[in-house]
């Protein structure tokens, strides 16, 4: 077993000792699961939290939903060309790092994509065709995050037209912090919080003992386990091995042909590992865009009938 360990450990988020029991609580959002493990003392408050979260997570839902029609996105999605959208705050820090990711990736990273997922079958309108060359030229000439203009003081985005967001890389990411983020309001500053395999962990177990966390990893794969201790961080991964090829390289308009089958990323909020955990997977093996971001990842690479596992150094560097 390999542990990748905090780089720090926070003393104010430590809670050995404490006789706080810990509930699970659990249900659906964006298509997917959430699950949250918070230590209380007040176990009988539990109903009550898993209320409020699952209100919370409906409430992302409504703002950043490619899938619901009369989401805030998808409102932005039909809006007539050179038309301002004003968005909620959830919306707009979102929109904001997506922005500044797909920048920082070089366009390996983009929230306008949703016309190329859709003619690629992923989206709501379920399995395409695959299409010829011409369809995914038209298609990713009217995508892009070039083609956006943000606004981030007044919080509104330019709508060019026709160009499409899908947030699936990122939203997950922002709703498993938020979800922290909530707990940690009502007084729970200690969880384990996961929506869609994006997972975030704050302060301690009651034991003393971090949250652990078992990055996943193909059956096929002669690979020693790799632990997490999550303690004030967040892993999210992005893979095609369990549920098949989705990724798009949003700079050529096609399925990456990398031989990548998933990526695991650590980072501080588990809104920007969801994000760079997509980066990698497209730009691999030239991560030099990324250079700057000093991104933890491990990348699992298909080689014929083996995988092979890539872990950049600042992840090296973590392990215990």
């Amino acid at each position: 077993m390999r542990i990748i360990l905090p780089p720090r450990i926070d003393p104010d988020a430590v809670a050995c000792g404490d006789p706080a029991a810990v509930v699970t609580l659990g249900g659906e959002t964006m298509g997917t699961m959430w699950r949250v493990l918070y230590a209380t003392r007040d176990v009988p408050a539990a109903q009550g939290v898993g209320a409020a979260i699952q209100a919370r997570l409906d409430d992302l839902v409504a703002q950043m939903s490619h899938w619901a029609p009369l989401s805030v996105l998808s409102r932005f999605n039909r809006a007539a060309p050179d038309s301002w959208t004003a968005l909620p705050p959830d919306f707009a820090a979102v929109i904001d790092a997506a922005l500044r990711i797909a920048a920082l990736s070089d366009g390996a990273f983009d929230p306008a994509i949703g016309q190329l997922v859709d003619l690629w079958g992923h989206g709501p309108k379920g399995p395409q065709p695959v299409p010829d060359a011409a369809a995914v030229d038209r298609s990713r000439l009217a995508s892009g995050w070039r083609r956006l203009r943000w606004d981030a003081g007044a919080a509104r985005l330019w709508q060019a037209g026709g160009v499409a967001l899908d947030l699936s890389g990122i939203a997950k990411g922002h709703a498993a912090d938020a979800v922290a983020d909530q707990l940690a309001a009502l007084g729970h500053r200690h969880c384990l919080v996961e929506v869609g395999g994006e997972l975030v962990g704050r302060g301690m177990r009651p034991d003393g003992d971090p949250w652990w966390v078992d990055l996943e990893t193909p059956p096929d794969a002669d690979l020693a386990p790799m632990r997490v201790a999550l303690h004030q961080m967040a892993v999210a991964g992005s893979g095609t091995y369990r549920k098949g090829e989705h990724g798009i390289d949003p700079r050529t308009g096609y399925p990456p042909t990398n031989g990548v089958i998933g990526v695991h990323v650590i980072a501080s909020t588990a809104m920007l590992a969801d994000a760079l955990a997509t980066a990698v997977a497209v730009s691999y093996p030239d991560l030099s865009p990324l250079a700057p971001m000093q991104v933890a990842a491990r990348i699992l690479v298909r080689r014929g009938d083996m995988v092979e596992e890539v872990m950049t150094e600042p992840l090296k560097a973590m392990l215990g």
